[in-house]
């Protein structure tokens, strides 16, 4: 898909982080976008800043939703539908996401099936809704997000981190194993794998009011340490993910520190989880969850 130009695009978690500029950097190209998410006053300042960016013919449409509730995503697609005037879709971007449910051991049970349902059924559900929109476009692209924990599921010693990396390996796996089955059953449609490393997002505050948390004060903390740490911008992520799709790569790896920790697993695969040898190897920078 060498434009965006007059395509018509679904972005899941678009209300901040690589979501958000995933969204102003397609309307700013020409495409019509339609974005949900689950927090409305995220939701709201991205339209504000994809409609004041994009080119004047470009509609920006927008609905609360819950990607690990099948319905709720089948009522944004027939809304998004309606609101384009749109019998199909050309680009669909799977990018919500959650944290949470470090350890399968400690953790409560909730937690860790809440981050497991976002994180993996919101990618099945997204792809089981808008997947027949894909095929009925005359060529089409789904973009699912994993991460770097979809092919190293840990962030470091002492740091457990099962529910993403289990959600997020099994998205991985999801995408890889649709690409024979597109190109038997839908040729004209593609699949890309995002494998984002740390990523200047605020999935951690995103995290912690999932959960409950409603203290602006800690959400901003947790936010701000996260991503001054960060080596890549939310909008350097979205132009890398972007200028995959628009070269036809299925495996989009997003940042320095993904491509040199993907190096490192590939070549060593029995020393993944051998934090000595993992530290001497090219300074690697711990990565972090990215959506």
């Amino acid at each position: 898909m060498e434009s965006f130009a007059g395509k018509f695009a679904v972005v899941t978690g678009g209300g901040s982080g690589m979501g958000r500029e995933l969204v102003r950097q397609l309307a700013a190209q020409g495409c019509d976008v339609a974005v949900c998410d689950v927090n409305a006053g995220d939701l709201a300042e991205t339209i504000k800043m994809a409609t004041g960016e994009s080119l004047s013919f470009v509609t920006v449409s927008h609905q609360l939703c819950d990607v690990s509730d099948e319905e709720a995503v089948r009522r944004f697609a027939d809304a998004a539908l309606a609101t384009h005037g749109r019998d199909h879709v050309d680009l669909v971007f799977a990018n919500a996401a959650i944290g949470a449910g470090g350890s399968f051991i400690k953790d409560q049970r909730e937690q860790w099936e809440r981050v497991f349902a976002v994180n993996w059924w919101g990618v099945y559900y997204t792809a089981r809704v808008f997947l027949p929109l894909l095929i009925a476009a005359p060529e089409g692209v789904l973009v699912n997000t994993s991460s770097v924990n979809g092919f190293w599921a840990s962030l470091g010693p002492a740091w457990p981190h099962t529910a993403y990396s289990t959600a997020k390996f099994a998205v991985r796996g999801f995408t890889e194993s649709l690409i024979e089955d597109l190109r038997v059953n839908a040729p004209h449609v593609k699949v890309a794998l995002v494998l984002p490393g740390h990523v200047a997002t605020n999935i951690v505050g995103n995290s912690l009011r999932a959960f409950g948390v409603t203290d602006d004060e800690v959400i901003a903390r947790a936010n701000a340490g996260f991503r001054e740490n960060a080596p890549m911008t939310a909008a350097q992520a979205a132009t890398v993910i972007l200028d995959g799709v628009r070269t036809g790569r299925w495996r989009i790896l997003v940042g320095d520190g993904a491509v040199k920790l993907d190096e490192f697993v590939r070549a060593n695969p029995e020393a993944a989880y051998d934090y000595q040898e993992l530290a001497k190897y090219r300074d690697l920078p711990r990565p972090g969850p990215a959506s």
